[in-house]
């Protein structure tokens, strides 16, 4: 602790008590000698989960970080170490009252040696809660919820928050309500039209429409009334991740409530489609707390 100043080494006690609020890492701290892997770096998606989660996200420098002892540190995941940080504030993309210089704890990868790497004079992307009544402080939303900053990342964040707090935001999905399959006049004509579950009253539906000769078309919508001009949604978009990293793989049996036999069948069809087109939700991060927190 000599490296702080006096009057810095109150608040690095304080912050001790902030290992409260990180949520345990699934491997214990003996396994941080482990090897590392070489770190991926997040992906949409984890950025998502992240920013859904955190009621501030700031960009800072960091000025000071220090290991804590190991039997301060709690349960940490392999290959990595819990460091006391502190940073200066560079901007606020969410949130309020962030002071211009803030400290907290963080899970970071150890280098190739199995040391804590350089961490001065790093830019990060923060993604956290207030502590109460300590303006100085923050608690991140995970263990691994400060992120390297590079152009792309805080790009891809501040374009997911622009969307999150957009008052048209797509809602988030719980689940398939229902799924129909109406067949056509013509032979191979039909729809079918999936409602999806949400935790407010909002709908968001996806149709898939499949006419002789053409290859089937879908698209979602966020309206009453199921739109067939309706597009799929941009990969590493909101609406994207939505459906991509919360839809169960498979419709649900008790979803379809087409007509047995066929119809049933061509449903499972449509909405296996949509899945694969959205294609997979990749997650780098090996925790994943947080999910869908807005």
């Amino acid at each position: 602790m000599s490296r702080f100043p006096p009057r810095r080494r109150h608040l690095f006690a304080a912050v001790l008590a902030l290992a409260a609020f990180l949520p345990d890492s699934p491997v214990s701290a003996q396994s941080a000698a482990s090897a590392p892997a070489p770190d991926p770096g997040p992906t949409y998606a984890d950025l998502a989960d992240l920013a859904g989660a955190a009621r501030i996200v700031a960009m800072a420098t960091v000025q000071k970080a220090a290991p804590l002892p190991p039997e301060r540190a709690g349960n940490v995941s392999p290959g990595h170490a819990r460091v006391y940080i502190e940073a200066r504030t560079t901007a606020l993309l969410v949130g309020n009252g962030l002071g211009e210089s803030v400290a907290y704890l963080a899970d970071v990868p150890l280098d190739a040696r199995g040391k804590v790497p350089k961490l001065k004079k790093q830019q990060v992307i923060l993604f956290a809660r207030p502590v109460p009544d300590r303006p100085d402080e923050l608690a991140l939303v995970a263990t691994d919820a400060q992120v390297g900053w590079t152009p792309a990342r805080e790009a891809a964040t501040r374009a997911i928050l622009t969307e999150m707090l957009s008052p048209d935001a797509p809602p988030r999905i719980t689940g398939v309500r229902e799924a129909l399959y109406t067949p056509g006049n013509l032979s191979g004509e039909g729809e079918t039209q999936i409602f999806l579950s949400t935790p407010t009253s909002r709908t968001v539906s996806v149709s898939v429409l499949r006419r002789p000769g053409e290859a089937p078309r879908w698209g979602v919508s966020l309206t009453e009334i199921v739109d067939q001009a309706s597009r799929p949604p941009a990969r590493d978009t909101l609406m994207w991740y939505r459906l991509a990293c919360f839809l169960p793989h498979r419709l649900p049996a008790r979803a379809n409530i087409s007509e047995p036999g066929a119809q049933a069948a061509q449903a499972a069809t449509d909405y296996a489609l949509v899945m694969d087109q959205l294609g997979p939700c990749q997650r780098n991060r090996a925790g994943g707390e947080p999910r869908q927190g807005a």
